[in-house]
């Protein structure tokens, strides 16, 4: 068994089918056919059963493609690994962030990274930080900037508080309240609000706050992205809450300190042993951000 066969094993049984596996091996499909029955007269079992119109797993196929996998990213791990030690960063890096990510540029911090190592190839998805904390741990992505609430830990991996901030009352500037300067919750409860969905990371930072003293509200729209709920800010429909650094960005929207509001913590969360792209990638963050440090200590 080689390297080749598993490629071969593997896009197969992703692709469902060899001639699209073949293409996508540089191949032909008389050669990755080959491979693939030496690879299981070696094990003695089929991988694949085939017939005209589908290609699938058999159950020595699955358990073969689980295990290959890991091999696959293993070898690619070591190759990564072997590239840095001579000063060659490559490999790829899947990072996850919040919508809400307001104290960092990433499209800036992005473009620098690829100025800096151009051999790496970058996925980047917004996710919600509680599906973002478990792609971590299975290793679907490599990074993420996750905003949790000042209570929950970040377990099982290797997180590095990047700011906390408390969350702003958003309101239409015609609202009767955005004559206040500062607001309570308990003028925000008898409002009409928008949050994210219940059980989220982000619902959990307003959640927990209302809970704390005791009051109860009731959330008329939830959303999954900050856009949609300034959008509805926008339109004079509710009231939301958002993170106090990025506050500004909403342009004619009045922004409101809330009395015992929420807060959050926004983290720059990774494996224990981040590969070589990874690694420079968190050291290009810290490098992003130390300016602003700076200035904070200095205030």
């Amino acid at each position: 068994m080689n390297l080749r066969q598993i490629d071969y094993v593997l896009a197969v049984a992703e692709e469902e089918n060899f001639t699209r596996a073949a293409e996508r091996c540089h191949t032909v499909q008389s050669a990755l056919s080959h491979q693939i029955a030496r690879l299981e007269q070696e094990f003695g079992t089929r991988l694949f059963e085939r017939t005209s119109r589908q290609v699938t797993l058999t159950p020595a196929g699955h358990t073969f493609v689980n295990h290959a996998r890991q091999v696959r990213d293993a070898a690619r791990r070591l190759e990564d690994e072997m590239a840095a030690a001579t000063g060659e960063i490559r490999g790829h890096l899947r990072i996850g962030y919040i919508s809400t990510l307001s104290r960092l540029d990433l499209p800036g911090l992005l473009a620098e990274y690829h100025r800096r190592h151009p051999q790496v190839e970058v996925q980047v998805a917004m996710r919600m930080s509680d599906v973002m904390m478990e792609e971590l741990r299975v290793q679907q992505i490599d990074a993420a900037f996750l905003g949790v609430w000042p209570g929950e830990p970040v377990l099982g991996l290797d997180a590095r508080l990047l700011w906390e901030e408390p969350l702003l009352a958003l309101l239409h500037p015609q609202h009767p309240l955005a004559a206040c300067p500062s607001l309570t919750l308990q003028q925000l409860a008898q409002q009409t609000l928008v949050d994210w969905p219940a059980g989220t990371g982000p619902r959990q930072q307003t959640d927990m706050a209302f809970a704390a003293q005791g009051i109860k509200r009731r959330v008329s729209f939830e959303v999954n992205h900050a856009d949609m709920l300034v959008s509805l800010v926008s339109t004079g429909a509710a009231i939301g809450m958002v993170p106090a650094l990025g506050a500004g960005q909403h342009g004619m929207l009045a922004a409101r300190p809330v009395l015992n509001g929420p807060r959050r913590r926004v983290y720059l969360a990774c494996h224990d042993s981040p590969t070589p792209a990874a690694a420079a990638f968190l050291a290009l963050v810290e490098q992003f951000l130390r300016p602003a440090r700076q200035e904070e200590g200095r205030c």
